[in-house]
C-alpha cells in the first residue's frame, strides 16, 4: 500500500491530542510558507508560546496581531533578525535560550533570491540565508530541543527528495544559482541534518520539498527587469497555477502535519513521537532506508525519498562526501563566530 498521504489526512484536526504549552521557533516566518505554517500551528495549538523571526518589523507587528486573533491564549514573540549574518542568528538564539529551558519545534524556511554578492561574513548571500543560517539555528537551539518532554522536532522546508550530486570544490554554489544546483544543496541539507542527529537521537529532523506554491518569494529583487519578470510570471500563473500549485493555506496545513505527526518519530527510544496520525498512515522511512530512523527527506505529499535517492546518499556517505559537507559547515561557523555553537 502506498504511503502517500491524502489531503484529508494532511489536514486532520488535532482534536484532544495536543499537549498544551508547546514552545516553537519559526525562522523565516513573516511571509510565504513560513507565515502560513506559523498561523496553522498557532491556530491549532493549545496555549502555545511561539518565537517567530523575520526581517520586517512591520510584518512582524501585523502577524503578531493576526496570531492573537487566531488563538488569544497563545504568546507570540517577534524578533527582527538579519539571518544572512550568523552573528545575528547567535544573538537571537542567546535571547531565546535565556528565556526557555526547552523548545518543542524549530521550523525553518528562511530564503532569498538575492544573489551576486557575499555577506560581510564572507558567505554567498542566498546560501547564507537558506543554508548556513538554518543550520546555525539548529546547532544553537539543539540543547533546548533535546530538553523537551513532549514533541521534539526540526523541520526545514527546502528540497527534500531532490538530492543529487555534491560539488565538493564549490560547497557554496558560487558557480551557479541555488535553483540550478538544487540537487547539490538538497544533499547538503540532508547530510547536515544527519550529522546533527548523531548528537540528538531523541529529536526528529524533516527535510521537506513543498512543491509549487505561489508566494511573494522574490519580491526582494528590485529593478525594471525583475518587475517585468514578475508580471509575466503572474500572468502565466493565472492560467496554469490552479493545475499545478498547492494553495498557500493548504501548504500551511501540510507543514503542520509534518511538524507534529507521529509518522516522523525520532530515531532513539522515546515516547515523544508526535501526534498520532489517521488510521492506516504508517511510520515513514528515514534517509538511511530504515523505518523511523529519525531523519526524513519527504515530498509535499509526505512521501519519502525514492530508493535511487537513498542509493545516491549511501554512495556519498561511503566516499566521505557527507563527512566533508558537515566539516566545512563547522569550519565556517568557527571562522565567523569563533565557536561551533553558542
Amino acid at each position: 500500500m502506498s504511503s502517500k498521504l491524502e489531503p484529508t489526512h494532511l489536514r486532520s484536526k488535532w482534536e484532544n491530542k495536543v499537549v498544551p504549552g508547546l514552545v516553537a521557533v519559526f525562522a523565516g516566518a513573516t511571509s510565504g510558507i513560513g507565515e502560513t505554517s506559523l498561523k496553522q500551528f498557532a491556530k491549532n495549538a493549545v496555549r502555545p508560546r511561539i518565537y517567530f523571526i523575520g526581517r520586517s518589523k512591520e510584518s512582524g507587528s501585523r502577524i503578531r496581531a493576526e496570531l492573537q486573533k487566531l488563538n488569544p491564549e497563545g504568546e507570540y514573540i517577534y524578533k527582527s533578525v538579519d539571518v544572512s549574518l550568523l552573528r545575528s542568528v547567535d544573538i537571537a538564539c542567546r535571547e531565546i535560550k535565556d528565556q526557555e529551558a526547552a523548545i518543542n519545534l524549530l521550523f525553518l524556511s528562511t530564503g532569498t533570491m538575492l544573489s551576486g554578492k557575499d555577506t560581510e561574513e564572507g558567505l554567498n548571500y542566498p546560501v547564507a540565508v537558506a543554508y548556513y543560517a538554518r543550520l546555525r539555528f539548529i546547532v544553537n537551539l539543539l540543547p533546548l530541543l533535546r530538553n523537551a518532554t513532549d514533541l521534539r522536532r526540526v523541520v526545514t522546508v527546502f528540497a527534500g527528495t531532490k538530492e543529487g550530486t555534491i560539488h565538493t570544490n564549490d560547497f557554496q554554489g558560487r558557480n551557479g544559482s541555488m535553483l540550478f544546483l538544487r540537487g547539490h544543496f538538497s544533499s547538503m541539507m540532508t547530510f547536515a541534518l544527519e550529522a546533527v542527529a548523531k548528537n540528538a537521537p531523541n529529536v526528529s529532523f524533516i527535510h521537506v520539498y513543498p512543491g509549487f506554491v505561489k508566494t511573494n518569494y522574490g519580491n526582494d529583487l528590485k529593478g525594471p527587469m525583475f518587475t517585468v519578470l514578475r508580471a509575466v510570471f503572474d500572468a502565466v500563473f493565472l492560467v496554469i497555477g490552479p493545475l499545478i500549485a498547492t494553495p498557500v493555506n493548504e501548504t500551511g496545513e501540510r507543514q503542520l502535519f509534518f511538524a507534529t505527526s507521529a509518522r516522523f518519530p525520532e530515531g532513539g527510544e522515546s515516547a515523544a513521537a508526535g501526534v498520532p496520525g489517521p488510521k492506516g498512515v504508517t511510520v515513514a522511512r528515514g534517509t538511511n532506508g530504515k523505518s523511523g530512523s529519525g531523519v526524513y527527506s519527504i515530498t509535499n505529499d509526505g512521501e519519502t525519498a525514492p530508493h535511487k535517492v537513498e542509493q545516491l546518499l549511501d554512495k556519498l556517505r561511503k566516499d566521505s562526501t557527507a563527512h566533508k559537507v558537515w566539516s566545512q559547515v563547522e569550519e565556517e561557523f568557527v571562522r565567523i563566530t569563533g565557536a561551533a555553537s553558542v
